[in-house]
């Protein structure tokens, strides 16, 4: 049983969320990935988030899960000295500038640090190190959101009304997850991005 008092919270699939808050169980998953610090939107970090993409492109068919084409999906945490923030501020209490993300795009669980090593070979790339990461299992609150990211503070405010409502907190990094892909010119008016955090 889980602090909700539910015995069946149901499984989700990992690009999929509900336009309206929800808590669910999201599905162990592995990624190549690469990290970084400071404010997103900058030209270090849409190199990574590029060099991300081309470097999951670039596998064997059989390791690119069919439904993952270009999504590249963000995990941000603040430093451990930071002022500890929840769900609804996350965005809003600590400077943007002090974030460490890490930029992720999800593989095939079978994918070995030697199918990596020859994909890397594969694109030229700056010096960004590559790693595999796993997400295990885990309970968390999700939403869909549409359009531009600036909007994100009243979607996660909603987000994070649900969880306290249930007793939960955040007690991992923020995720998103971004299911079309974008640059620094990109409109953002049509974007869709799932905003996830676990909980306990």
């Amino acid at each position: 049983m889980d602090t909700t008092g539910n015995t069946a919270i149901p499984a989700t699939a990992h690009l999929h969320a509900a336009d309206t808050p929800e808590l669910v169980r999201a599905p162990r998953a592995t990624f190549i990935s690469t990290t970084g610090k400071g404010r997103p939107g900058t030209d270090g970090f849409y190199r990574k988030k590029a060099l991300v993409a081309a470097v999951a492109a670039a596998l064997p068919p059989a390791l690119q899960p069919d439904d993952t084409a270009n999504v590249v999906e963000i995990l941000y945490r603040y430093p451990a000295e930071a002022v500890p923030v929840e769900i609804a501020d996350f965005y809003s209490v600590n400077p943007v500038d002090t974030l460490e993300y890490r930029v992720l795009a999800h593989v095939s669980d079978d994918t070995t640090a030697t199918d990596l090593s020859s994909a890397r070979r594969a694109v030229p790339s700056a010096d960004d190190e590559l790693t595999l990461f796993t997400l295990p299992e885990q309970l968390v609150v999700q939403i869909m959101h549409h359009g531009p990211f600036a909007d994100e503070f009243g979607t996660l405010a909603r987000l994070g009304a649900f969880a306290s409502d249930r007793g939960l907190r955040r007690v991992g990094a923020h995720h998103e997850i971004h299911l079309d892909p974008f640059t620094a010119t990109t409109p953002q008016e049509h974007l869709r991005t799932i905003l996830r955090d676990p909980v306990g």
